[in-house]
């Protein structure tokens, strides 16, 4: 069976942060931490290289494939902004259509700045996503 690859590590996160050469993304990814650390309660763990996770939950499908995922996250990526949350709670469309400029996929948002969004709506987005991950995942 295979594992994932994205799991904690012990990389320091101000150190990733420093290495974002585009001072801009370094500074929305400053405010994305502020905010996951806001809703989850937990401090930022480098999962991987490149993904900033805040809490984490144990997940197991049906096919018996199972392993850990942050309950958010983020990455500042050369394109946009990846916030990993999920995007398909009750209420999310609704703030998804406030939102501002972005993208979504499966379980990601890409947004290409923070100005680009209303981050109070954001804030509602990530708070919505973790309370809905810990109702599924609970423990």
């Amino acid at each position: 069976m295979a594992t994932s690859k994205t799991k904690p590590t012990m990389l320091s996160v101000a150190t990733f942060l420093d290495g974002v050469a585009d001072t801009r993304k370094r500074d929305d990814a400053k405010a994305l931490i502020e905010m996951m650390q806001e809703a989850t309660g937990d401090e930022p763990v480098m999962w991987g290289r490149s993904i900033v996770g805040f809490g984490s939950y144990r997940y197991k499908y049906e096919s018996g494939r199972e392993g850990d995922s942050p309950l958010a996250a983020f990455s500042p990526r050369k394109s946009a902004l990846v916030v990993y949350i999920l995007t398909g709670f009750q209420g999310s469309e609704a703030l998804l259509e406030k939102l501002g400029k972005h993208t979504t996929g499966k379980s990601c948002l890409y947004v290409r700045r923070l100005a680009d969004v209303d981050a109070r709506i954001l804030r509602q987005l990530v708070a919505g996503s973790v309370a809905a991950m810990r109702a599924k995942y609970p423990g």
